[in-house]
C-alpha cells in the first residue's frame, strides 16, 4: 500500500509541469517518480495532439493514459492508439469558412486525430511548427476528408481573437460546438461538451476510481473544466486571472516546480 493509492494527478503541460524554456524540472520528475512509485496514477491532459505529444510522454512516462485535443481524446501510448475520441461534425467548414472570409491575416490550422494541416499561413502558425517541430503540411480545409478533431485559428493579436470568437458564437450553427481559447494567441473549435473536464471524467471511469481522489492543475482557460471535474483544482501562481478565480486552491508558479509542490502536499494531507 502506498500513500497515494488510487489518487489521480491531471496536469496541464505548457505553463504549468513545463517551465518557460518548455523544459521539465530535475524536481517535478523526481516527485512524479515518487508519487507513482506511491501508487497514484499520474498523467498529463493537453491540447496537443499525441503525434506531437510524444517527447512529453517519454519525459514524464505517465502510468495511464494520457488526454489529448484538449479533452477530445484518451490516448493510450502504450497500445499506440486512443482509448476514446470525439469527432467534429462536417459541418464545421461552414464556420472555418466564416472566419476566413472575414479575416485574411488569421492563421487556420485542422487537426485530424493523426495529422495537423495548416490551411492558412501567418506568423502564429509558424510559430506554432516551430516549438511543436510539426511539418508544414498544407492543405485546405475543404480538401480535408479525415475525421477532424478540432480547429485553431492563430493571431497575435488580442482583439483579432476576441473578434473571432464573437463571429463563432453568433454563427447559425455555434450551438453545435464548443469553443475554446487555449493560449493567448490561440481559439479553438471543439466537438459539442468537449473540454479538458471530460478527459478526467473518461479516466475516472477508465481506472475505475474514486473521483473524489482526483487533482487537476492548469494555467489557462481551457484548464477551468478540468477544475471543475476534479475533486481539487489547482491553479499555479502564474495562471491567468479566468482560471485562479476558478480553482479552488493557488500553488507556486510553473517556475518553482508546482507539480513537485502540490505532490508533497498532498502527502502532508492537503487537497483531498
Amino acid at each position: 500500500m502506498g500513500i497515494f493509492d488510487g489518487i489521480l494527478i491531471c496536469t496541464d503541460l505548457d505553463g504549468t509541469l513545463l517551465k518557460e524554456d518548455k523544459t521539465i524540472s530535475k524536481e517535478n520528475l523526481d516527485a512524479i517518480d515518487f508519487f507513482k512509485r506511491e501508487g497514484g496514477y499520474f498523467t498529463f491532459v493537453t491540447g496537443r495532439m499525441p503525434f506531437y505529444a510524444s517527447d512529453m510522454y517519454n519525459m514524464v512516462r505517465p502510468n495511464a493514459p494520457f488526454g489529448c485535443i484538449n479533452g477530445g481524446g484518451l490516448y493510450d501510448a502504450v497500445a499506440g492508439d486512443y482509448i476514446w475520441k470525439m469527432v467534429l461534425p462536417y459541418d464545421v467548414v461552414d464556420l472555418v469558412k466564416s472566419v476566413d472570409e472575414k479575416f485574411s491575416d488569421v492563421g487556420i490550422q485542422v487537426s485530424t486525430f493523426y495529422k495537423a494541416y495548416f490551411s492558412k499561413e501567418n506568423y502564429t502558425m509558424a510559430h506554432f511548427r516551430e516549438i511543436t517541430n510539426l511539418p508544414n503540411t498544407v492543405e485546405h480545409y475543404t480538401r480535408i476528408k479525415e475525421p477532424m478533431a478540432k480547429i485553431i485559428f492563430g493571431s497575435e493579436e488580442d482583439d483579432t481573437i476576441l473578434k473571432i470568437e464573437s463571429v463563432l458564437k453568433a454563427h447559425p450553427l455555434a450551438d453545435n460546438f464548443d469553443f475554446i481559447r487555449s493560449q493567448s494567441d490561440l481559439f479553438e473549435i471543439l466537438p459539442k461538451g468537449i473540454g479538458k473536464g471530460v478527459a478526467i471524467t473518461k479516466l475516472v471511469e477508465y481506472l475505475n476510481i474514486d473521483k473524489n481522489k482526483t487533482v487537476a492543475i492548469g494555467d489557462y482557460n481551457n484548464d477551468i473544466s478540468m477544475f471543475r471535474a476534479a475533486k481539487a483544482g489547482i491553479a499555479v501562481s502564474n495562471a491567468c486571472a479566468e482560471a485562479l478565480e476558478a480553482a479552488d486552491f493557488v500553488t507556486v508558479s510553473n517556475e518553482e516546480n508546482a507539480v513537485a509542490r502540490v505532490i508533497y502536499d498532498l502527502a502532508d494531507g492537503k487537497y483531498i
